[in-house]
C-alpha cells in the first residue's frame, strides 16, 4: 500500500515513523513534511489546505490511503475532496470536523448525546461575556469558538485577562472550571465501530510546575499509572460511542480520529473538548506503545471495516516525550537557528530514544528551527522513570540557541509509580 500523510509537525512525523515500520506500506509520502520526516518519507510541496491539490497529488502517486494530520485541512474539507475521488482517507469530513472547528457545535452535540461536560455559555458581545464570567466566577475559562492551534484557551483568576482574551475572539465559549487531572484519550472510528487507544497526559503550560502561558503542548506520557483501570471503558461508553452515534444520527458520520480531552473531576469524568485528529504531543507517546501495525488500523477506519479488526496490541513499556521549543514560544518564535546533536542521539540513544521533528527545515547540510515547537524527544522504558531518564539524556545532547523545555514532564507520575511499586 502507498500512503500519503498530510501535515508537517511532530504528530505527522510520529505517524510517518509508525507507518514506515509497517511491512504493508510499500511507499510512504508526506506533504509538505519537514526535515525529520524526509528521513522516512518522500516529501512533496503542496498546500495542505487545498483539497484539489492534495487530491491531485494522491491520485498521481496512486495512493491507497491518505492520512490528514492537522485540524485546519480537515475543517477546510480536504478529506471530502480526497474521498470524492475514490481514495480511502483517514480523517473526518469538513462537517464532522466541526466537533473541533466550533466549540459551540461540540457543546450542542454533547448535550444531545448526553455526554458529561462543563456547563457553558456561548457569547458574542462584551455584555454576554461579563454576565457569563460573573455567573461562573474564578478561575475563568474562556475558549475561542474556532480553531486556534491549541492556544485559544485562557484559564485565569484575572477577570481583566479573561475579558481581554474574549475581546479578541468573534465568538467565545465561557465555561465553569473543571477540577482534577486532565487526560487525553484517542479513539479510531469508522463512524460506527469505536476503538479506543491508550490514554495519555500532556502538559499545556509553558513552564515547570504548570506555570506560564498555555501552549500547544510541552510534553506527554503514557500509560497513566494513577488512573482508574476502568477509565477507558467508562469513557468509551459515556463519551466516545454516544458522540459517534449522535454524529451518525445527524447525518454527518464521524470517521477518523476522535480525541476526547477529559477532566477527572470530583464529580466524575467530564469532557473539556473534542479534537478531530491525533493530538500533539500525545500522539508521540501513544504510537510509541502501539504494537499493531498502524496502516491497517487507519485503512479499516477509512473503509468502514473497523469492526473486522483484531484487538489492538500494546507494549507494556512506558513512553515519555519532551518538547523542545524555540526562543519566545508561545509568542512569536525565533526561527532559523541551527540544531545540533541529532546525529549523536541517533547513534547513542537508539532504539529506545528518538527525535521527532515539529518545526524544522533543512538548509544545505544543516537542520534549522522553523516554528514554535521544534522537536519532540521521545523515549520508551520499562517504566516512566526509565523513559524520562532516557528522554532527558538525549535532550541534553541537542543544541538549539535560545530554546526552552520543561524539566518536569511525567515527574510526578513517575514518582507515584515508583512509590506504588515499593509500597511507600
Amino acid at each position: 500500500m502507498k500512503v500519503l500523510v498530510i501535515g508537517n509537525g511532530a504528530r505527522e512525523h510520529a505517524l510517518c515513523r509508525s507507518l514506515s515500520l509497517d511491512p504493508d506500506v510499500t511507499e510512504l509520502h508526506c506533504a509538505p513534511g519537514n526535515a525529520g520526516i524526509a528521513e522516512v518519507a518522500r516529501l512533496h510541496p503542496v498546500d495542505a489546505l487545498d483539497g484539489a491539490a492534495v487530491t491531485a497529488l494522491a491520485t498521481g502517486l496512486g495512493a491507497g490511503l491518505v492520512v490528514v494530520g492537522p485540524e485546519a485541512p480537515l475543517v477546510a474539507g480536504v478529506a471530502d475532496a480526497v474521498r470524492e475521488a475514490g481514495i480511502p482517507v483517514f480523517g473526518p469530513s469538513g462537517e464532522a470536523a466541526q466537533l473541533e472547528g466550533s466549540k459551540a457545535f461540540a457543546k450542542d452535540v454533547m448535550a444531545a448525546a448526553g455526554v458529561p461536560t462543563a456547563r457553558s455559555y456561548v457569547c458574542t458581545n462584551a455584555d454576554e461575556v461579563a454576565e457569563a464570567l460573573d455567573a461562573f466566577g474564578a478561575p475563568y475559562v474562556v475558549k475561542d469558538d474556532g480553531l486556534a492551534a491549541g492556544k485559544g484557551v485562557v484559564v485565569t483568576d484575572d477577570l481583566e485577562a479573561a475579558k481581554a482574551h474574549a475581546a479578541h475572539c468573534e465568538r467565545v465559549v465561557i465555561e465553569e472550571f473543571l477540577d482534577g487531572p486532565e487526560v487525553s484519550l484517542f479513539a479510531v472510528t469508522d463512524g460506527e465501530t469505536v476503538v479506543p487507544l491508550q490514554p495519555a497526559q500532556d502538559f499545556k503550560r509553558a513552564l515547570d510546575g504548570d506555570e506560564g502561558p498555555n501552549t500547544g503542548g510541552m510534553g506527554a506520557y503514557s500509560p497513566l499509572p494513577w488512573a482508574d483501570p476502568k477509565l477507558v471503558e467508562e469513557v468509551l461508553e459515556t463519551v466516545l460511542r454516544p458522540t459517534v452515534d449522535e454524529m451518525r444520527r445527524r447525518g454527518t458520520p464521524f470517521s477518523g480520529l476522535l480525541y476526547a480531552g477529559l477532566a477527572i473531576t470530583s464529580r466524575g469524568v467530564r469532557v473539556i473538548e473534542f479534537n478531530a485528529r491525533f493530538g500533539d504531543p500525545e500522539t508521540q507517546v501513544v504510537l510509541a506503545r502501539l504494537r499493531t501495525p498502524l496502516a491497517g488500523v487507519l485503512l479499516a477506519a477509512a473503509t468502514g471495516t473497523l469492526g473486522d479488526l483484531e484487538p489492538l496490541r500494546w507494549s507494556e513499556d512506558a513512553a515519555v516525550t519532551v518538547v523542545v521549543a524555540s526562543h519566545n514560544y508561545p509568542g512569536t518564535p525565533r526561527t532559523g537557528d541551527p540544531i545540533t546533536g541529532l546525529d549523536a542521539v541517533a547513534v547513542q540513544d537508539a532504539p529506545h530514544t528518538y527525535v521527532l521533528h515539529a518545526g524544522t527545515r533543512r538548509e544545505g547540510d544543516t537542520v534549522v528551527s522553523a516554528g514554535g515547537r521544534v522537536l519532540s524527544v521521545t523515549a520508551t522504558g520499562s517504566g516512566l522513570e526509565q523513559a524520562r531518564r532516557r528522554a532527558y539524556t538525549a535532550l541534553d545532547r541537542i543544541g538549539l540557541e535560545g530554546s526552552q523545555h520543561r524539566t518536569d514532564i511525567a515527574a510526578k507520575a513517575a514518582e507515584a509509580a515508583q512509590a506504588a511499586k515499593t509500597g511507600a
